[in-house]
């Protein structure tokens, strides 16, 4: 699950081939001790020596000479084109190391060249046109756009899902778009609670699920709740990571499969939201399990979001407070003791 946008595509980098270059160009510099050659040129030239010439040598033997690195240290020891191929050698070979994790949209981890030209093979025309969401972008331009037919096909098919049903992908295009709507709409509900800190989330969360409206009214909170405005940052799907949450209920549903039996959830999204508090924009990540249920009674596919903020403090205090205060108005029977209440001052 997740959105898909094509951007044009990106140049292909090739690295040059690598080049070989002789480290030793002077010609003119001694041969290396121990040579044959050079004892028979050291002997005949002190046979051939000058009259008048010194007869002590002052020149050290060449065995006791320090070698010398193979290296040329000169400011023209290479060429200016000799390093300027190796620069482009370099830079090829950082390039090509990053090229696959470049080639993803940082906003989705999706490909960015998701294009909208058929498949090879494909046995049928596919819309090209793109729906946009209610989803706002995280960095304003607008919301986000839902991927075309073709796009999904073609993403399936890059992911390795040469299997797909063309004929299908129309309507699972729709079922796609469907539930990231719900998803956000989710998303709301949680940021018209909590986007104003913990302490204005348990006032209106302090009377459970159900009067959530009514808090708002009774503190006077309609014009944050109305002027509400998070934007969706960006988002990651991670089908093959498994959240704790949906791991203790396959644990339970193992242990008690009459109240906890449930298939494991068939996608995971991880979305980070912008959230505005008090004129700064922090980010706060949600994470989303996808459930399949029974079919209704028509044939029509059901699904369930779980949708909560991420296990860190603040996102733990955020769902300890919503659901510990629901539990606890139900439980003490709130809404009975509220409607007592009203019928005594009738």
């Amino acid at each position: 699950m997740g959105w898909f946008w094509a951007d044009g595509p990106q140049p292909k980098v090739q690295s040059q081939p690598l080049s070989h270059h002789t480290l030793f160009q002077d010609r003119a510099r001694p041969p290396p001790p121990g040579c044959p050659m050079h004892k028979h040129q050291k002997s005949a030239d002190a046979m051939t020596s000058p009259s008048g010439a010194c007869p002590v040598k002052h020149t050290p033997p060449i065995s006791e000479q320090p070698s010398g690195c193979p290296v040329p240290h000169g400011a023209n020891a290479y060429s200016r084109e000799q390093r300027k191929e190796w620069k482009e050698e370099c830079r090829g070979k950082k390039d090509e190391t990053h090229s696959t994790l470049s080639r993803l949209n940082p906003l989705n981890y999706m490909f960015r060249d998701l294009s909208q030209t058929p498949a090879p093979d494909q046995t049928q025309a596919l819309p090209t046109s793109r729906e946009p969401s209610t989803i706002p972008r995280g960095d304003g331009d607008g919301n986000w756009e839902y991927p075309s037919p073709q796009q999904m096909y073609n993403a399936l098919l890059r992911k390795g899902y040469t299997d797909t049903d063309v004929t299908a992908v129309e309507s699972m295009v729709s079922v796609h778009n469907f539930l990231n709507e719900g998803a956000w709409a989710e998303i709301m509900d949680w940021e018209k609670r909590f986007s104003g800190g913990l302490y204005r989330g348990w006032r209106v969360c302090s009377h459970g699920e159900q009067n959530f409206d009514t808090m708002v009214k009774k503190y006077g909170y309609q014009k944050e709740v109305e002027d509400l405005s998070p934007s969706l940052v960006r988002f990651q799907g991670r089908p093959k990571d498994m959240t704790p949450k949906a791991a203790m209920f396959q644990v339970m549903g193992w242990l008690y499969p009459g109240a906890f039996g449930t298939e494991p959830p068939f996608d995971r999204h991880d979305w980070y939201v912008s959230r505005d508090i008090n004129g700064q924009k922090r980010e706060v990540r949600y994470v989303i399990d996808y459930y399949s249920g029974p079919p209704e009674p028509t044939g029509e596919p059901v699904f369930y979001l779980d949708v909560r903020p991420a296990m860190t403090p603040t996102g733990a205090a955020e769902r300890a407070v919503r659901w510990g205060c629901d539990v606890w108005w139900r439980a003490i029977g709130g809404d009975t003791r509220e409607l007592q209440k009203q019928n005594k001052f009738k």
